[in-house]
């Protein structure tokens, strides 16, 4: 059933189908919807975004009468729906605003390495194109889009995944307090009583060092999830995010970022890129100038451990700890193959260090699963 209404003095839900429901304490895990800029012809039939089963769905109906699409920014749920596409046969055009994809994320090395391997696998990636109108037959339905440049490039499906933003509709009518997102405090509490906000709708009013107000990824609605659960089965949790990670896929390449490694360095911050010579396999370190505190890593190609990063990140570890310790953060080297010598001589021959690969220590990894 859909929810219509909040009824929060009365405690209570409106449904669409099935009256209303009472409720102790409520929880609003209302999640994004793709972002619309008011792009002329965004309503027409063959327009959607990738969010909800319904999208999903969606496309599955609409596959067999495909054969070209365009898809609108160039983020991880773009990526995912040119994959999708693209294992169906379909000849897929990629519209990016920047110079590569993913550029207002990746450092320029990363962005890179993605461009040319997204491009491998033949897509066609339309670089510093913005979408400006999209074009539709006689019966409403798409058949091509026009960019900011004047091409025209023709598609029976339009992807729009230029980000999401909060859901707050529902919210926004019952008179919660909102922003952008759902406001709440560091138990997740909204302003109204017995009303709690998790995952992509909520926006922290004050939010950890080092982290954003909203963060739409799924693991931070997986932290939130349980973090409420504490709260309503007695044991009051404020949420603790602890250090900024993420995963992802961009076709063959696992992406893993654990700490801070932004598109741009600061005055402030070294850095330190490994790339394997034959294979799309990466990594890039960054860290203080000053006394080498590990700041944060991008992985490309290899499965690193995540306990291993958030121990050091959490100890302050220098770098060179990190770099003589690398093979305790290899996930698996049965499937991942140990890289850590050339990285660790590549890194002396950089900063003039003598640094030497330390054996692996099963203790050590073992620790660092327990914590």
């Amino acid at each position: 059933d859909w929810v219509t209404a909040i009824k929060p003095e009365q405690k209570e839900i409106e449904l669409e189908n099935n009256g209303t429901v009472q409720y102790g304490e409520l929880v609003l895990a209302l999640g994004s919807k793709p972002n619309k800029y008011g792009w002329k012809g965004q309503e027409f039939e063959g327009v959607r975004g990738l969010y909800t089963r319904q999208d999903l769905e969606y496309l599955e109906k609409r596959s067999d009468h495909i054969s070209e699409a365009v898809i609108i920014g160039g983020g991880l749920i773009g990526i995912e729906l040119a994959e999708m596409l693209h294992s169906r046969g379909k000849k897929v055009h990629f519209l990016i605003r920047e110079k590569r994809f993913w550029n207002n994320v990746l450092p320029d090395e990363e962005s890179d390495l993605i461009t040319k391997h997204i491009q491998d696998h033949g897509i066609t990636l339309h670089l510093e194109e913005e979408l400006d109108e999209i074009i539709s037959d006689h019966r409403g339905q798409v058949k091509a889009v026009k960019t900011n440049s004047g091409k025209v490039i023709p598609c029976q499906y339009v992807g729009l995944t230029a980000g999401v933003s909060p859901n707050i509709d529902l919210a926004k009518a019952s008179d919660i307090e909102s922003a952008k997102g759902i406001l709440v405090d560091e138990y997740l509490q909204t302003g109204t009583p017995h009303i709690y906000a998790i995952g992509d709708c909520a926006q922290l009013k004050t939010p950890a060092l080092g982290r954003r107000a909203i963060e739409a990824v799924w693991y931070t609605g997986k932290m939130m999830g349980h973090t409420v659960a504490c709260t309503l089965t007695g044991n009051p949790t404020p949420y603790q995010p602890g250090h900024w990670f993420n995963s992802a896929k961009f076709f063959d390449i696992e992406y893993q970022t654990y700490g801070k490694v932004t598109s741009q360095r600061e005055s402030t911050e070294a850095d330190f890129y490994w790339q394997h010579p034959l294979k799309d396999i990466a990594l890039h370190f960054v860290f203080e100038k000053e006394n080498h505190q590990f700041i944060g890593v991008n992985s490309f190609g290899i499965r690193l451990r995540h306990e291993a990063f958030d121990h050091w990140l959490r100890k302050q570890a220098k770098i060179e700890e990190v770099l003589i310790q690398l093979k305790n953060a290899n996930f698996d080297p049965e499937f991942y193959n140990s890289h850590e010598e050339p990285i660790l001589n590549a890194f002396n021959e950089k900063f003039g260090t003598d640094l030497k690969v330390k054996k692996k220590n099963w203790k050590t990894i073992l620790n660092f699963s327990k914590k």
